[in-house]
């Protein structure tokens, strides 16, 4: 399905998310943000779809803001700046708050905004030959929208460093830094992503969504709130449909109902 400047697929559970604007090396506009609002939101609200996977097509990942952008830009009142920054803010959280595992295919240079979209996503995969960068510095701009999300991957101490420099940086250091969790060769790119995308179909889609609710939601909360809010969490899940069937097929050593191929596990995967 084409919205324009993203390209959607769904296949087997999983959603394929394509930034499709390879001539400008999939920077974004005003266009491209709207497109992703709206695979998103439908995503969101999807029964069938388990998994997404968001990448570039051709050679870059996302370069950032596009040129052409930029240019209508120069001439907006500070409303209209406002508003628009405002749809890019939009659309980082939809992506990060997307109850579906996202797995970030980095298939090239993600620079500038295209970091934001790397942050987001629950789990990036690089290719060893994608470069990164935080280049709004160079422009007379910071990385204000994207970077409540940089922050939280990467931390203070590294982005001090390179909001300030803007320097470019490999896929290798953006491991060691947290952006990305993994960097392969590039011919084995689509290898690692469909080996964690097997890890996570293995779980109940409703936990999957509850983790991840879990993780953007705990930190909010002081240790003296923890406590009962997650317990409330874990005896409803336990209770729930899909928490039943997930503990009775442990114990009855089969797979659970939404793993393909469910039947007899096998002693040696328990």
């Amino acid at each position: 399905m084409g919205h324009g400047t993203v390209r959607f697929v769904a296949d087997r559970g999983v959603a394929r998310v394509t930034l499709d604007r390879p001539q400008l090396r999939n920077a974004f506009n005003d266009e491209m943000i709207e497109d992703l609002l709206e695979v998103f939101a439908g995503i969101r609200g999807s029964e069938t779809i388990r998994a997404v996977v968001l990448t570039g097509e051709g050679k870059a990942f996302c370069a950032g803001a596009d040129l052409h952008w930029m240019r209508r830009v120069l001439g907006y009142t500070l409303e209209q700046n406002r508003e628009d920054s405002l749809r890019l803010a939009r659309m980082l959280y939809e992506i990060d708050t997307c109850p579906k595992p996202v797995v970030g295919r980095i298939n090239g240079h993600a620079i500038g905004g295209g970091t934001g979209l790397v942050a987001v996503c629950d789990i990036a995969i690089a290719a060893e030959e994608a470069t990164f960068a935080f280049s709004e510095t160079k422009l007379g701009l910071t990385p204000a929208t994207i970077s409540p999300y940089l922050l939280r991957k990467m931390g203070e101490g590294p982005l001090r460093e390179l909001f300030l420099t803007a320097e470019r940086f490999p896929a290798r250091r953006a491991v060691e830094l947290g952006l990305v969790n993994e960097a392969v060769e590039a011919e084995r790119l689509d290898e690692a992503v469909q080996a964690k995308l097997d890890l996570i179909l293995t779980g109940g889609p409703k936990a999957l969504a509850s983790a991840k609710e879990l993780i953007l939601g705990i930190g909010e909360r002081g240790l003296a709130e923890s406590g009962p809010f997650t317990a409330e969490r874990i005896a409803r899940e336990r209770m729930g449909a899909e928490g039943q069937e997930g503990m009775s097929a442990f114990l009855e050593k089969r797979r659970p109902s939404w793993v393909a191929g469910a039947g007899d596990a096998g002693e040696e995967e328990r």
